[in-house]
């Protein structure tokens, strides 16, 4: 059974449909890069799948269970959402906020059990953050500070994770560790949708690319056939090439503004 299906969904903001019959499936593991040009519907479709915004019409369902039967701690328990990285932070440990993520297992006002204090310490391991747990969010450099908001979100234990533009504001370095970061998740079974900007990064961390244009999925497949296909350049209006690199370093791909009319 899938982890997540979605069926002819659309979602609307305002007298707009920013999702357009989206029909997909994602299984356990996935590594999928979702691009597309700003304004696409990206985050709405995100959005969407955690449980924030109401389609408009069509389905959602998380291992067999339709999302709009889900109360919103139950769907917490199954999907963590991390949103895309922004200015400030608040001024509470990197601890305080990884024990957030356990809000959806033990309620408001209560105590974190055993279980949930080791929850917290593996999410804060794996994120490589124990001499960080003391700092306040808003010491942390933006590598840092993401990497939180990952370990927040695992201590959720999710078996879906979505991340939108969780690269933005990295430098090189710590966008490869936040990746290696991500594939490391995926392998233990946790499907993984992150919203990705830079394509060379999605193709070369995913399994599975999705192409949205205008609110619609218009690809969908594995990287290297995907950066290959039509509906890539098209959406963003340019031509894409590629070239292989020498030394063993796989493709490269060059980018060039498709002439007008």
């Amino acid at each position: 059974m899938p982890l997540l299906e979605i069926e002819n969904l659309s979602v609307r903001r305002g007298e707009r449909e920013v999702v357009q019959q989206v029909t997909l499936t994602v299984n356990a593991s996935e590594r999928v890069a979702l691009v597309g040009p700003n304004a696409a519907g990206k985050s709405t479709l995100l959005s969407a799948i955690v449980g924030l915004l109401k389609p408009s019409q069509g389905a959602i369902s998380l291992a067999g269970r339709p999302l709009a039967g889900l109360g919103n701690r139950e769907i917490a328990r199954r999907i963590a959402f991390v949103v895309a990285l922004q200015e400030g932070a608040p001024r509470i440990s990197v601890h305080e906020s990884t024990a957030l993520g356990r809000y959806p297992h033990t309620g408001p006002f209560q105590d974190l059990s055993a279980t949930d204090h080791e929850a917290v310490k593996r999410a804060i391991a794996e994120t490589c953050l124990q001499e960080l747990e003391e700092r306040s969010l808003g010491e942390l450099s933006a590598g840092e500070r993401q990497r939180a908001l990952v370990a927040r979100a695992l201590a959720q234990e999710p078996g879906l994770l979505l991340l939108d533009e969780p690269s933005a504001h990295l430098d090189i370095g710590h966008g490869l560790d936040l990746f290696a970061l991500l594939e490391t998740i995926a392998v233990r079974g946790v499907a993984i949708i992150a919203v990705i900007h830079d394509l060379v990064a999605a193709a070369r961390w995913a399994t599975r690319m999705l192409v949205m244009d205008h609110g619609r999925i218009v690809d969908d497949g594995p990287p290297e056939r995907v950066m290959k296909g039509e509906p890539l350049g098209r959406a963003f209006g340019v031509s894409i090439t590629e070239a292989r690199a020498t030394g063993g370093m796989g493709s490269t791909w060059r980018f060039e503004r498709r002439a007008s009319g």
